[in-house]
């Protein structure tokens, strides 16, 4: 079955010629409408939300972005390729089999064009020989692997996720399907590799398996910026409540939290909320960071104006003043 081609434009709403800012603004909106935490329709959410962070994956990475305004729709014709054309998981057709994934957040065009792909482990495991001297040779399969998008729910808590593993023999071209249980342990980082045993390429010679390989990709929150097991909440204030200080509530993977703003907050100011980021390896939770940015009204009413130009004639203060 040919891979359908995805217009990542189209799935976050920009054109083709959006600056970073824009396809950032346009994630956020659309991660915050499709958050399976409060969608309504939270099936469709999920399956929304891959999608969003599966374009925002591609266009928000320069590089992914370059090769994919490159070949566009016809990312797999030859003839517009400088190399050879993506191969399926398990390798080349005379290598062994052709994998795809379903369940792992992402798409087999993304798969295909951006994914991790089989890797070559085992050599040859040398067995007993036989009766006449000789020695037989039994190989062990091919390593399998791909990318598996993780949200940070399943990060805190830990999950198990169904994944269905398609294997095609490239001579028959026939197809079986396998369903796999994987476990996601709380704490997982970007970059880990999750282990399943004995599911990647068939062994020969009465060698064994080779094993499967999925690599953990963070799926975007829009409110979260991750840092190791820390979390980063841009917190934006009006300028009274920085001026005056406030009590705020903020986003927590557990909930909503309180936070007292101290008057005379400035922008970049960080508040550490403890305790409150992702699973460290001892057991223990990161922090949770919210970063002030003061921000301005850009509209005032005629009533509105008059109130600021009398505090700026009432007031003293001068932010350029050096002594």
């Amino acid at each position: 079955m040919p891979v359908e081609f995805k217009d990542y434009y189209d799935v976050l709403g920009v054109p083709r010629t959006a600056s970073d800012a824009e396809i950032k603004k346009a994630f956020r909106k659309l991660a915050h409408k499709y958050h399976p935490d409060v969608a309504k329709d939270k099936r469709t959410a999920e399956e929304k939300f891959k999608e969003i962070n599966e374009a925002n994956e591609v266009l928000s990475d320069p590089e992914k972005r370059r090769k994919y305004d490159e070949l566009g729709a016809n990312w797999n014709h030859p003839e517009r390729q400088t190399a050879p054309p993506p191969e399926g998981f398990g390798g080349s057709p005379e290598e062994g089999s052709e994998f795809h994934f379903d369940g792992t957040g992402f798409s087999d065009f993304f798969e295909q064009f951006f994914g991790s792909r089989g890797r070559p482990f085992g050599g040859f495991d040398r067995t007993g020989g036989n009766g006449g001297g000789g020695e037989t040779f039994a190989q062990r399969g091919q390593d399998i692997e791909g990318d598996i998008l993780v949200t940070l729910d399943e990060i805190l808590r830990g999950s198990t996720r169904t994944i269905r593993l398609q294997r095609t023999d490239p001579r028959t071209r026939q197809s079986t399907t396998q369903t796999l249980r994987v476990k996601i342990p709380p704490g997982v980082r970007e970059g880990q590799l999750i282990r399943v045993a004995g599911k990647g390429q068939e062994g020969i010679g009465g060698g064994d398996s080779g094993d499967l390989y999925l690599r953990v990709k963070f799926a975007q929150q829009p409110d979260f910026r991750v840092r190791g097991a820390d979390l980063y909440y841009d917190l934006d204030l009006a300028p009274w409540e920085a001026v005056l200080g406030a009590i705020v509530h903020i986003p927590a993977l557990d909930g909503m939290v309180s936070l007292r703003i101290p008057a005379g907050t400035v922008s970049e100011r960080q508040f550490r909320l403890r305790g409150k980021g992702l699973p460290t390896n001892d057991g223990t939770r990161g922090d949770l960071y919210a970063v002030v940015s003061v921000q301005v009204p850009s509209h005032l009413t005629p009533e509105q104006k008059v109130l600021w130009e009398q505090l700026a004639a009432k007031s003293a203060f001068n932010p350029r003043k050096t002594s």
